[in-house]
């Protein structure tokens, strides 16, 4: 039966937020997140991910946009943060990136997940889809294939009726566009990814209104990324958001609306 991966984006973001993110898996109403190694606090929250159940998938979010990376970039951070997701992008698109770099900062954010954790990712995935841009995406492959081989990684493609059946299509069919071809790049190096992808929507409204529709279409390994959290932090344009996701995520009944998409929900 097709399986509803309920992932929460930003572990580490701040320690607010990833004790919101820990908790919500520890009641099993998450069975996936994504972590910052790339941020200062990262060691000391991962100790909330000790003890969660085995089903709670805990993966790596790499992170190239917006934060000051683990290592010296003097060109993609020459001021000591990382671009804005857009610059980036154009930087992609014009074959104009720093690709040494760029593997370097990707092993040593590898190498800081696996020093707190004491192993690889289980799956791998980046902060505003940055692993799939062209360049990148062949650094993050050859990187997990190398060092967590059984991880799955994160796809945005989806089917276009999909994909315009659930909220925010617009942003939805560019991050498809923009993530095309990753499945198979995957594939050719023997990686497996998610089967179906939603989660998009404008950051506003009734969030527990808005999320049975992410699980319309759903695939065989339908991911539905989520932001939940607490607190403040300089910069989080998202703050409010978080609040709203994690209280609608901690009463929603997942698991019944999942078996009613034909999905199942493991937590």
């Amino acid at each position: 039966m097709p399986q509803l991966l309920l992932c929460a984006d930003d572990f580490a973001f701040s320690p607010a937020v990833s004790g919101v993110i820990a908790e919500l898996a520890a009641n099993g109403r998450l069975n996936a997140t994504s972590c910052m190694a790339v941020l200062p606090n990262w060691r000391a929250d991962s100790a909330m991910l000790v003890g969660l159940p085995n089903t709670v998938a805990i993966g790596l979010h790499l992170v190239l946009t917006g934060e000051k990376p683990v290592t010296t970039m003097p060109r993609l951070a020459p001021g000591g943060d990382l671009p804005a997701i857009n610059p980036l992008g154009r930087m992609a698109a014009r074959g104009d990136l720093p690709l040494a770099e760029i593997a370097q900062e990707i092993a040593a954010q590898f190498d800081r997940f696996e020093d707190a954790m004491g192993r690889a990712p289980d799956f791998v995935d980046g902060h505003q889809h940055s692993h799939a841009l062209p360049g990148i995406r062949e650094i993050v492959l050859a990187e997990t294939a190398a060092r967590a081989p059984n991880a799955w990684l994160r796809t945005c493609e989806d089917g276009l009726g999909a994909m315009l059946a659930r909220p925010f299509r617009g942003k939805a069919l560019a991050s498809a566009y923009h993530s095309r071809g990753f499945r198979a790049a995957a594939a050719a190096q023997g990686l497996a990814c998610n089967d179906g992808f939603a989660g998009h929507y404008g950051f506003a409204g009734d969030y527990a209104a808005i999320f049975p529709r992410f699980l319309k279409r759903a695939g065989a390994r339908h991911l539905v990324m989520c932001h939940p959290g607490a607190g403040w932090r300089e910069g989080d344009a998202i703050a409010s958001a978080r609040l709203q996701e994690a209280a609608a995520l901690a009463t929603l009944p997942i698991a019944e609306l999942a078996a009613a998409h034909g999905l199942t929900f493991s937590a």
